[in-house]
């Protein structure tokens, strides 16, 4: 009886759904705020710098992580493809982290130190001249665009009074001079070549 008149009355029916979301939701969710490996980060792991920092401002830009997850799955087909499984502790100061869940090109949390420079290079600039069946979209322009510093040092700053990210004032004062003249080319290949490689240091 009690059942038929839930089901029959929509208004109750909302909110007793909304109730027990709610409730799931807490009890997964706030669990995790209070657990070590999840707000801990990883050996090895550190903020990242000025130069990083702005490459991957440009990689949301871009919409990067539409087609490029950042999340290795703990299964024998993306360990061995990919490498070691993604643990929670490398994504401390990733806000907001990049798992992204398509793949229309590789995942790239690995990606750090996989190729050279040079390759990230021509890669973004023309895909197909380094993987000619690529159907990704070349990024010339990103080779015409300076790094704007200000930003940049703003953001270290917001990053550190808002989240505690370990920044130091001189690091944060330096910012602009440590990306003075760099392009958003050279700021997406730093933030790519960081991509992972804080795990491969506690292997």
């Amino acid at each position: 009886m009690g059942h038929e008149k839930i089901e029959t009355n929509i208004g109750l029916m909302i909110i007793l759904i909304i109730l027990v979301v709610s409730i799931g939701g807490i009890v997964q969710i706030v669990p995790l705020f209070y657990m070590d490996t999840m707000v801990k980060p990883v050996e090895g792991l550190k903020p990242y710098s000025a130069l990083q920092l702005a490459g991957r401002d440009v990689y949301i830009r871009e919409s990067c992580m539409v087609c490029h997850s950042q999340m290795i799955r703990p299964f024998r087909a993306e360990t061995e493809r990919y490498g070691h499984y993604s643990v929670a502790g490398e994504f401390v100061y990733d806000r907001p982290f990049q798992w992204g869940s398509k793949r229309t090109g590789p995942d790239l949390h690995r990606v750090g130190g996989r190729y050279s420079d040079e390759w990230h290079y021509v890669h973004l600039m023309n895909p197909r001249d380094v993987v000619p069946e690529s159907v990704m979209p070349g990024y010339p322009w990103l080779a015409d665009n300076v790094v704007d510093g200000e930003t940049v040092q703003y953001r270290m700053q917001a990053l550190k009074d808002w989240f505690g990210h370990p920044y130091t004032d001189e690091q944060i004062k330096r910012a602009p001079l440590s990306v003075e003249g760099k392009t958003e080319l050279e700021a997406v290949v730093a933030y790519l070549q960081n991509l992972g490689s804080a795990i491969k240091t506690v292997r």
